[in-house]
């Protein structure tokens, strides 16, 4: 789940300058999916991987930001269907599993033998899944607004949870459905997302992000969304998708599977008034992964943007730099 807050708006004070890539292009990873990558910073810097969240979301240029440049070398990637990847919000062949077969194709061609990950959201949800099933290439872990898809956080984001604090954003995001569907949000929203009308569609997309967005900081943000019907449709369409799959892994898997993160540090920055992944997931895995640093961000919520969680972020980057 990505929210526009995190799409490149205005930058918090502490992150770094605006940087460009020295290198991209388009990586064939089968299937019929070419993925977009770019790399930026320090070539022979300390490797790190940025996980942009969704799933669906892609990339922005704010999301350099969080690096040192002369001492990383920034990768960044957008997910299949999503971005500049292409085809564009393709559901066909897109399942966790391969976006982690994807970031190892994409190390591969890289030739970068382990990197630190970076993540928020769905982004901490792949991170952690791909450092759990390859726990050697991980130097290690930093994650914003843990989220493992378990159905107790889905209903909470989808069915009943938020929608007791966000009356009125609820309100509109059921607009959509009939009565009779709204046992199931996440699905009403995938058959709407993938009809084939392309009015309908986009109609869905934009009240399914419009939810997501009214949830993402803990103070409204002045600026609203930035309109991008395209954008709207591949992070709306991929979620459900991957949503009414359970992420495509075992309820409770990353939970489950936290002791192979053990050896990996981490650091883990939550806001404490994060309302799109509540507090207690973040509290729960760190329970179970001892090397991990939870710190809880007072007066803040879910996006990357607020400058409690941003200066959070750069800090925990900083601190592994020199590892």
């Amino acid at each position: 789940m990505i929210l526009a807050a995190d799409q490149g708006r205005a930058c918090a004070d502490g992150r770094y300058p605006p940087l460009e890539p020295y290198a991209s292009g388009l990586l064939d990873v089968g299937d019929g999916h070419q993925v977009y990558w770019e790399a930026c910073g320090n070539p022979a810097g300390k490797p790190a991987l940025f996980l942009h969240g969704g799933p669906g979301g892609g990339c922005t240029p704010g999301s350099r930001r969080f690096f040192d440049p002369a001492r990383y070398r920034i990768v960044l990637f957008d997910q299949r269907g999503c971005g500049r990847s292409q085809p564009h919000a393709r559901l066909r062949a897109n399942t966790t599993v391969h976006l982690m077969d994807d970031i190892e194709h994409l190390r591969e061609h890289l030739d970068i033998d382990q990197w630190l990950l970076f993540g928020g959201s769905w982004g901490a949800t792949l991170a952690l899944a791909y450092a759990q099933a390859h726990p050697r290439r991980v130097s290690a872990l930093v994650l914003r607004g843990v989220f493992t898809a378990r159905r107790r956080e889905l209903r909470w984001l989808y069915q009943d949870g938020a929608s007791h604090l966000f009356p009125e954003a609820w309100h509109s995001f059921i607009a959509l459905v009939p009565a009779h569907e709204r046992g199931g949000m996440v699905e009403a929203y995938h058959r709407r997302l993938s009809c084939g009308d392309a009015a309908l569609e986009a109609r869905a997309a934009h009240a399914w992000c419009a939810w997501e967005e009214a949830l993402s900081t803990l103070l409204p943000d002045a600026g609203g969304p930035w309109p991008d019907p395209a954008a709207d449709l591949a992070l709306a369409r991929i979620e459900t998708h991957y949503f009414r799959h359970g992420a495509f892994m075992e309820e409770g898997q990353l939970i489950a599977n936290a002791h192979r993160l053990r050896g990996i540090p981490g650091v883990i920055v939550q806001g404490r008034h994060d309302t799109v992944t509540p507090a207690a997931t973040a509290w729960e895995l760190q329970r179970h992964w001892p090397e991990a640093r939870l710190q809880m961000v007072p007066g803040a919520g879910h996006a990357s943007g607020e400058a409690g969680i941003a200066s959070r972020l750069v800090m925990a980057t900083d601190g592994f730099a020199g590892s």
